[in-house]
């Protein structure tokens, strides 16, 4: 567990949040549900991270262009069926489906069915990060 946690925050802190930029949507929009900083056992961790809940909604077309995110975290298809792309594959996530992004690897989330898509994100981010998770894709 603890080198889960040491690798996540590895990749937040690591990262180079200097590529941070816009990154192209249509017909998507999330909203924080919950943040709460980290505290507990895990003393390295406390105050310096937060976990975030959040939702995203897709509407019928929508998608997020190529991305990465600033923290690692676990998602959760609530409703809808997610055409999720990677480099090397595509998966079609469905209702009650659950995946790990590691937050560096470049990605595009489309909705392509005719309903909504709701996607429940749960991540580790920086105790002071503000907004939304999605940062630039590195060139």
């Amino acid at each position: 567990m603890d080198r889960f946690i040491f690798t996540a925050i590895g990749l937040v802190v690591g990262f180079g949040i200097a590529s941070l930029g816009q990154v192209e949507k249509k017909g998507q929009t999330s909203k924080i549900l919950l943040e709460h900083p980290v505290q507990g056992h895990l003393t390295d961790l406390n105050g310096k991270y937060e976990l975030r809940l959040s939702e995203t909604v897709y509407d019928s077309g929508g998608y997020i262009g190529a991305h990465h995110h600033a923290g690692p975290g676990i998602r959760m298809v609530e409703e809808g069926n997610l055409r999720y792309v990677q480099p090397d594959k595509t998966t079609i996530y469905k209702p009650g489906d659950c995946f790990f992004e590691s937050g560096d690897v470049t990605h595009t989330a489309f909705n392509d069915g005719p309903g909504k898509v709701r996607l429940l994100n749960f991540e580790l981010l920086p105790a002071d990060w503000k907004g939304g998770s999605a940062i630039s894709a590195p060139k």
